[in-house]
């Protein structure tokens, strides 16, 4: 499954083990194992970049948190459990966007709860294009 790319998604995730890599007395990640053995219902929160209209900086950084939905061969889908303050609502990127993503993106980690499992069931808003 492709990763998305900034330039053709509008959007992209940010790797969080080069973050830890790069400051890691400051920046904290989970441990790789609980990286990778996610569940649906569990929430794990990653960096995203996303492309705004604004000369000055025409890229936003936001960390927002992804519902995990299904483990994949090369990582996870999830739904974005966030709305995005960087940009206006709009019917490609916001609440309940499927997101793929790898067990290197993860910079948090939130256990499920019964809500959280029961939310994981519902249809994502729009679908990842593979």
């Amino acid at each position: 499954m492709r990763e998305p790319e900034l330039d053709s998604d509008g959007w992209c995730l940010e790797n969080g083990e080069q973050y830890h890599a790069n400051a890691p007395t400051t920046f904290w990640i989970p441990d790789l194992q609980q990286r990778e053995s996610l569940e649906p219902g569990d929430l794990a929160k990653l960096i995203f970049q996303i492309s705004v209209d604004d000369v000055a900086e025409p890229v936003a950084v936001e960390r927002m948190w992804v519902l995990v939905r299904e483990r994949t061969p090369s990582g996870y889908l999830g739904v974005l459990d966030n709305e995005p303050s960087s940009i206006a609502e709009n019917d490609e990127f916001w609440l309940g966007t499927e997101i793929p993503f790898a067990p290197h993106h993860i910079i948090d980690i939130s256990e499920k709860d019964l809500k959280s499992i029961e939310l994981a069931k519902a249809e994502p808003r729009m679908r990842w294009l593979t």
